[in-house]
């Protein structure tokens, strides 16, 4: 029963919680971008249906929510989007997709900004490389919200179906060819989720490994840069 008990110990608790909550900000503005996006491009789909709204319970998907708190990355409920109310179908579909991870990297600049701003020892660029004390729950929450929307933006531009990046690259393709690909985006979430699977057992954690690398070096960087700003 040793793990029953460590499900539910305060530090698995503690861990769970500074991760949900900028997880679930992260997938709220993530999937506000697309609907909002959709919407100033003629769509109103999203906004008729309740999902221009910064509550996250509209966005969330369990299985997604849970895969970020478990492996780092996952995914929200997608926001539903009518191409055909477009003008261009095609390119209003790409803008569409393109707005979520766009929406995660600006917020990632703002809320770097704001652990920089945390006096030591409880924040700030000191705590990342153990110059400063330990960190305050604030700025380990605002870390972890970075983490995660850099992670978030870089997942979801993977150029695989269904994820944003998909659609971008196939706006680039003749019509007929964009309409056929587009049939088959439930196959790629089933590869994804088996390469999520397999990395979960195999310790092969191949699509986390493209995906937090990069999102901890732009923390870095962004938060040095930052740093010499205030300073």
């Amino acid at each position: 029963m040793n793990w029953f008990n460590d499900l539910f110990s305060m530090d698995m608790l503690f861990n769970i919680v500074i991760v949900a909550i900028p997880a679930l900000v992260c997938i709220t503005v993530h999937e506000l971008a697309h609907g909002f996006t959709a919407y100033r491009l003629g769509d109103d789909t999203a906004k008729r249906l309740g999902r221009l709204t910064l509550n996250p319970i509209k966005h969330v998907d369990l299985i997604g929510l849970a895969m970020i708190v478990v492996i780092g990355f996952g995914w929200a409920k997608p926001v539903p989007v009518n191409m055909q109310n477009f003008k261009y179908p095609k390119w209003g579909m790409a803008l569409t997709a393109l707005a979520g991870p766009v929406s995660n990297i600006l917020l990632a600049f703002v809320v770097i900004f704001i652990f920089v701003l945390i006096p030591a020892p409880h924040g700030g660029v000191g705590t990342i490389f153990g110059l400063a004390g330990e960190p305050s729950i604030v700025a380990l929450i605002i870390f972890r919200m970075a983490i995660l929307n850099v992670a978030l933006a870089i997942f979801n531009m993977l150029p695989i179906p269904p994820l944003d990046g998909s659609k971008i690259l196939l706006s680039f393709l003749p019509e007929r060819l964009y309409y056929k690909l587009m049939k088959y985006e439930r196959f790629g979430m089933i590869a994804l989720l088996a390469g999520m699977m397999v990395g979960m057992f195999t310790g092969i954690n191949l699509i986390g490994n493209i995906v937090t690398t990069p999102a901890h070096t732009f923390f870095i960087n962004v938060s040095l840069f930052f740093t010499s700003l205030v300073s």
